[in-house]
């Protein structure tokens, strides 16, 4: 299977979104679809890509209106892919078969066609299918008038605010329920404001009763205090009297002990010459001065092995990315790109050694073009929705690399007159006999 390449050999389609029933046998590598808008162009596409795809590419609500059942139907040479959805009360319910040449069907048929699809999208002009939110976010900003980023605050505020008051509503509820009243409780309050006055009444009795009972008690203390001060002062007249009979024979002792000292200073020796301390202080000054100098040395001759020891450091570690970016410059090198001119920048793809962004429109589109070739080797399809959008060098372009790589692009345009091109109208192949758009 890895050596064979698909193409569309017969598509068929049946109220997916607006189409009704179509059959196409396509001829040639460019399979144009045209029409009005709303007419089922787009339906006609994306049967195609949902048939392929898997059931997250399909949108939510892919049956016709008025429709209970869909299919899409494609022969791919080998393989024969129906897809069927019928319609739910909350959706639809999607089916997938594949089978082979001999009528076989396979067991895991999305895994057998995930194994043909490209790693790109099928439309060149887009590399990345959006996401339903994607899409959202894509869509919402065309929503004139309205803001759905503050109507989302808006409403997760009063959400979250009514969410705290339905809780202390089901608390306050909860704690009511939870209050035991007796049956004999009045319905009415009690006047409570004459007991309250009656209490004031007793306490300011009561407090001037005890202010004079204290002012009593105060005045037999201090008739006990004065007695006890004058009790004091005889003790201490007593002591007074012991302590100047001590003071006067030591004060006698102390004469003597003067006289005996001043003969022991007239009979000493003569004092020494005392000895200059500026000279030592000067000696102490310069040799500070000296070890800051020497400490200032040994600190920088060990910032000196320290830097030295860094500088090695650096070159190892400037050497070790020099490895590693001439490893990434040899890959890149050496890589072969699927498209001539596309490689690598710092974080941008080149296109001849310039970003691709500044390309012309004409080179971007061919270099999109051609990577989406590249990335689908198996499945040759490529689903081009925008082509009501590209000029006529644009269509020459890529009729021209659909030849030159065998590939099948089905490109949607509006009011086309060039020949060949498949007119939808109203859901249907414009000529078409219904009877034969609908045959399996």
């Amino acid at each position: 299977m890895s050596d064979k390449v698909y193409r569309i050999v017969r598509m068929e389609s049946e109220n997916i979104k607006k189409l009704k029933a179509v059959a196409i046998e396509p001829e040639g590598n460019v399979i144009e679809i045209t029409g009005d808008n709303d007419q089922g162009k787009t339906s006609l596409l994306d049967s195609i890509y949902w048939a392929l795809g898997g059931v997250g590419a399909i949108q939510d609500d892919p049956i016709r209106e008025g429709a209970d059942k869909a299919r899409i139907y494609l022969d791919i040479g080998p393989y024969k892919i129906t897809r069927r959805m019928t319609r739910t009360e909350d959706g639809f319910n999607p089916t997938l078969i594949v089978e082979n040449e001999e009528g076989a069907k396979y067991s895991s048929p999305q895994k057998m066609l995930d194994a043909i699809l490209g790693e790109l999208t099928f439309d060149p002009l887009e590399f990345v299918r959006k996401k339903p939110k994607e899409q959202f976010d894509t869509l919402k900003a065309f929503v004139t008038g309205f803001d759905f980023e503050e109507s989302a605050a808006q409403r997760k505020k009063i959400f979250e605010e009514r969410t705290v008051v339905g809780r202390r509503a089901a608390e306050l509820e909860a704690q009511a329920k939870g209050i035991e009243v007796p049956a004999d409780t009045p319905d009415e309050l009690v006047d409570e404001k004459a007991l309250v006055a009656e209490m004031q009444a007793a306490a300011e009795h009561n407090s001037t009763v005890e202010r004079h009972k204290a002012a009593r008690e105060a005045v037999r203390q201090n008739i006990a205090a004065m007695e006890q001060a004058n009790r004091d002062r005889e003790s201490q007249k007593i002591e007074l009297l012991r302590q100047i009979d001590f003071l006067e024979e030591r004060s006698k002792e102390t004469f003597r002990n003067i006289q005996a000292e001043q003969v022991k200073l007239i009979n000493a020796e003569p004092l020494p010459e005392p000895i200059d301390p500026s000279t030592i202080s000067a000696k102490i000054d310069a040799a500070r001065q000296t070890n800051a100098f020497v400490a200032r040395k040994h600190q920088r001759a060990e910032l000196d092995r320290l830097a030295k020891e860094r500088q090695a450091e650096v070159k190892k570690l400037t050497d070790a990315i020099e490895v590693i970016d001439k490893a990434k410059a040899d890959a890149i090198a050496a890589a072969k790109m699927p498209v001539e001119g596309i490689g690598f920048g710092d974080d941008v793809v080149l296109l001849n050694g310039h970003p691709l962004e500044q390309a012309s429109g004409a080179q971007q589109l061919r270099a999109s073009i051609a990577l989406t070739m590249a990335a689908n080797p198996k499945l040759r399809i490529m689903l081009v929705r925008d082509g009501a959008l590209l000029g006529t060098a644009a269509m020459k372009m890529i009729a021209e690399m659909a030849d030159e790589h065998d590939f099948q692009v089905w490109i949607e345009t509006v009011e086309s007159s060039r020949p060949g091109a498949i007119v939808i109208e109203d859901g249907r192949i414009r000529g078409a006999q219904p009877a034969a758009e609908a045959a399996e």
